[in-house]
């Protein structure tokens, strides 16, 4: 693995407006024992590929999934060095609270005042020393030299002191401090599990409200900083699951027929992706999409249906419904209000465009006015905080704050109305949202049934267990939530309507 073995805490320059380390400054002469040319002046190509995605992060608010791939192969990082890469980026997304945290006990300032490229490279330091096994001296000497390269000496030498205060004691240490440390356990959690406070509260919140208990919190919050697998999607009448795995030299998902869980990240070498009749897809995804075509509407049913995806960005279950729609004789309209996601959503549906006759740009909000009583089915997928996903979205959490539920509560209620006008009667709406959060899911349905008459709940436990077999673990409750601790998916909220006949 290649390279295993803002100037932070310092700002002196010399007269020619250069950077001086902090030792010349104090006029010290023996600064180091080593070499100028036995010292490490830059970084590994991996190491450097991190540091970039995570000051992409952090400058343009980037989501990492989609900075790192491209930024791998544009520089040619592949193998091993693209799976280190790829982990002490994530990695350190997903724990930068905990290091911080750890970070902050070993700062002579406050991380507050330390400049966010330095911060950033004291996080994968921390990391390589605590989270991987990579050997104290290459963690701290391979940091330093990226520090070098990228900021200055002068910063080398503070990540240099900083880092080895770090690795005085092993992650077991730390955790024990930070949690004898913590004011109570939601601080001690949000400190050791590497989750905001207010998140901590909101899950623990959703796991009592959906009939678990506090005590399932630390291993949610484990799972959440757990990196998930790469589960594909198999789409019916295009792939066969069974040769997609053989392909892939994958498993079966625990419980959706159509997931097929990956041994590796790279999933554009499997056969079918590039076509479009494989996908990646989240199996709690493709549960509740399966779950909604599996429900029974009322009336006149099968061939000739009509099928809403009103949210359908980025795409993904638009596909499937797609596929599943052409084995029944169905079609699907797609729609996104987002031009750059309708344009995702038309390369993931490319494949079953004979049933998905429309992806249109539009305001889902309009559409049940636009189009009162038009549709069979309708998949609302809710834009949401995405606490669900926070494994795959490791920044995810450090940018979603409480204030955001107040505005996307309101879309969600709006959205919900919108999809109730525009199923006719007998026909079934899925409201979907990839976070378990109370105020998103059970509060939102509750309030929007609160204003109608003409909308009952379905049992939608029944009908995720139809596909995916009467063993899997759901509470006693007519709408659905997956846990990433309990079914190994993303947490996947699904509430099923339908529409009464007048």
């Amino acid at each position: 693995m290649s390279g295993q073995g803002g100037r932070g805490g310092y700002d002196g320059r010399d007269s020619r407006g250069r950077e001086r380390g902090a030792a010349r400054l104090r006029g010290d002469r023996n600064r180091s024992s080593q070499a100028p040319s036995q010292r490490r002046r830059a970084a590994d190509p991996a190491r450097t590929a991190a540091f970039d995605v995570l000051r992409d992060v952090d400058a343009s608010d980037a989501y990492a999934n989609l900075v790192l791939p491209p930024l791998l192969r544009e520089r040619r990082i592949e193998g091993r060095d693209a799976a280190f890469a790829t982990e002490l980026a994530y990695g350190t997304l997903r724990l930068r609270g905990r290091y911080d945290a750890i970070l902050s006990r070993c700062s002579s300032r406050p991380l507050a005042e330390t400049d966010p490229p330095v911060l950033d490279a004291l996080r994968l330091g921390a990391h390589q020393l605590l989270g991987m096994r990579v050997p104290p001296h290459a963690a701290v000497s391979e940091t330093v030299g990226l520090v070098r390269d990228r900021v200055g000496s002068g910063a080398g030498q503070f990540v240099n002191a900083v880092l080895r205060r770090v690795a005085e004691r092993d992650l077991d240490a730390w955790l024990e401090e930070l949690r004898v440390t913590a004011p109570d356990e939601t601080a001690a959690l949000a400190a050791t599990q590497s989750h905001p406070a207010w998140i901590v509260r909101s899950l623990r919140e959703a796991l009592v409200g959906n009939g678990l208990t506090a005590d399932d919190l630390p291993a949610l919050l484990e799972a959440d900083n757990t990196a998930p697998r790469v589960t594909l999607v198999a789409r019916p009448g295009l792939a066969d699951p069974d040769e997609v795995r053989s392909d892939a030299h994958g498993a079966a998902g625990r419980w959706a027929p159509t997931a097929v869980v990956l041994p590796g990240s790279d999933p554009a070498a499997v056969p079918g992706v590039t076509e479009g009749r494989v996908g990646v897809q989240d199996e709690g995804s493709q549960l509740v999409t399966l779950a909604l075509a599996a429900a029974d509407v009322d009336g006149a049913a099968g061939a000739g249906e009509r099928w809403l995806d009103l949210c359908a960005g980025p795409g993904g279950k638009a596909a499937l419904l797609g596929a599943l729609a052409l084995e029944r004789g169905a079609t699907v309209v797609a729609n996104e209000v987002a031009p750059h996601r309708a344009r995702l959503v038309e390369r993931s549906v490319r494949a079953v465009r004979d049933a998905v006759t429309e992806v249109r740009t539009g305001d889902g909000r309009e559409v049940g006015t636009l189009e009162p009583g038009a549709y069979d089915r309708v998949l609302l997928d809710a834009p949401c905080t995405g606490l669900g996903a926070l494994r795959r979205r490791p920044e995810s959490r450090w940018r979603r704050t409480p204030t955001d539920l107040q505005d996307l509560t309101a879309l969600q209620r709006e959205l919900l109305a919108s999809a109730l006008d525009a199923v006719r009667p007998g026909g079934l709406v899925a409201y979907v949202t990839c976070s378990p959060h109370l105020a998103e899911t059970r509060v939102v349905v509750d309030d929007v049934l609160r204003r109608r008459d003409d909308v009952e709940r379905v049992d939608a436990a029944e009908a995720v267990r139809r596909v995916a077999g009467e063993a899997i673990p759901l509470a006693d409750r007519l709408d659905v939530q997956l846990w990433p601790h309990v079914h190994g998916t993303d947490a996947m909220h699904l509430t099923l309507l339908r529409r009464r006949a007048a």
